[in-house]
């Protein structure tokens, strides 16, 4: 199926939200979907106006997961393509968001099921409406979360919580999912977008350099062991030093010492400005 402007892009405030646009198929991700999503994360990585990424969706639903048809039916008697499809739906999900040197914020603003958790997980932060609807229903149709989606699960919510929802298909709602851990809050519908608009703006306003930092240390932490870890973390902060040309120091903690600034109460940035 010819389909276009499946992803679309609004950049405000130093902020791009991208919107899966897809709302009379509650933003199903369709092959060109994700074709159109690879791209757009593509470009907006080196876009020099957004220093933070927003991921929502169109209308009542944030994404119900992979559109069944166009992807495991259509695509059934062509492997080759199949797999490319599906070597791109990964990679955008699970290795682009995790590693993508902008924080990025999945705002879950309804249905959001399936390979979607994929996306809440990927991306660094999360916060969903109380009244949306999460559901892993792969096992009503006798499968199983697959691809990307069993690893995030993994990594993000508890045994007794992930195997639950995986093998009843059981649907929760927004405040429940904040309570499980796969979002960070959860806000009446009404408010969700101005919640999120607001930290999203907050956390722009910080040292992309220094940002980017946050995120490395953590996520390549994960994977090492303490001392590899320490060892990183030095040669991370070399790199931000040089990077910086070493504000850090000489405007960061000079300014504090010098009283213009508490760390703990607010930024340098705005101290100086």
């Amino acid at each position: 199926m010819s389909e276009a402007n499946t992803v679309t892009v609004q950049i405000e405030d130093a902020v791009a939200i991208v919107t899966l646009n897809r709302p009379a198929k509650r933003n199903a991700m369709s092959p060109t979907l994700h074709l159109e999503m690879a791209d757009v994360l593509e470009k907006l990585r080196y876009e020099p106006t957004s220093r933070v990424l927003i991921i929502t969706g169109a209308g009542e639903s944030f994404c119900a997961g992979m559109d069944l048809k166009q992807f495991f039916m259509d695509l059934k008697d062509n492997p080759p393509e199949f797999d490319r499809i599906f070597r791109i739906a990964t990679e955008w999900r699970f290795r682009t968001l995790r590693y993508y040197p902008k924080p990025t914020i999945a705002m879950v603003n309804g249905y959001c099921f399936g390979g979607a958790f994929s996306i809440v997980e990927g991306c660094d932060l999360a916060f969903a409406a109380k009244e949306a609807t999460f559901g892993l229903s792969e096992v009503n149709f006798k499968h199983f979360p697959g691809g990307s989606v069993s690893k995030s699960l993994a990594n993000l919510l508890r045994p007794r919580d992930a195997l639950f929802y995986a093998m009843t298909g059981r649907t929760f709602h927004g405040e429940h999912a904040a309570e499980i851990g796969l979002v960070n809050a959860a806000y009446p519908l009404a408010d969700l977008k101005r919640e999120v608009m607001a930290l999203a703006r907050e956390i722009a306003s910080k040292d992309p350099d220094a940002l980017t930092a946050c995120k490395e240390g953590y996520r390549f932490s994960l994977e090492m062991s303490a001392e590899a870890a320490l060892n990183f973390a030095a040669a991370k902060s070399d790199q931000l030093t040089l990077r910086q040309k070493d504000s850090w120091r000489s405007e960061g903690i000079s300014d504090f010492l010098q009283g213009k600034y508490r760390p703990g109460l607010g930024s340098q940035k705005k101290a100086s400005s």
